[in-house]
């Protein structure tokens, strides 16, 4: 288990969680900090696919591809192998509860549990929005990233 390893969740991982997954990605490397990210969901609904279109597309306005991004169900061992495990809303972190084993080594939390004032929230679910709703989640997930490689860089 690495403290530097840090995996987002959401229900199917194809819109919020590969979209905190590319934004941790481009600020830890814009802050220098070596870590290992992925995303997967507590559903496997969408497993095998790739993002949603919309969320593609809110990446790319920031500079960032999430083409090859494929979606995936989170597995016993994700608790053993990352440090932090980020749910993007309070739905998925009870069921990250439920599915984590009897002691798992990863700290689960809200994505926006780091950003101040924001404890407690959900970042916004766009799939049955429009683009507003994806630049929203995009905006969320960014300030997210800024605070976790604050408080990963300590």
């Amino acid at each position: 288990m690495s403290q530097k390893a840090v995996l987002f969740v959401c229900l199917g991982n194809i819109c919020r969680s590969p979209m905190a997954e590319a934004a941790l990605r481009a600020e830890a490397v814009a802050q220098g900090l070596a870590l290992t990210i992925d995303s997967a969901g507590t559903s496997g609904l969408h497993a095998g696919e790739g993002a949603d279109p919309r969320a593609i597309a809110e990446a790319q306005r920031h500079g960032i591809d999430l083409s090859r991004h494929r979606a995936r169900m989170v597995t016993e061992d994700d608790f053993m192998h990352f440090g932090h495990i980020f749910a993007l809303d309070p739905q998925n972190l009870r069921d990250l509860h439920r599915l984590a084993p009897r002691r798992p080594l990863a700290k689960l939390g809200l994505v926006l549990d780091r950003v101040p004032g924001r404890a407690g929230q959900a970042v916004i679910d766009p799939y049955y929005g429009d683009a507003d709703d994806f630049a929203a989640a995009w905006d969320d997930v960014a300030e997210a990233a800024r605070h976790i490689v604050t408080y990963l860089l300590r």
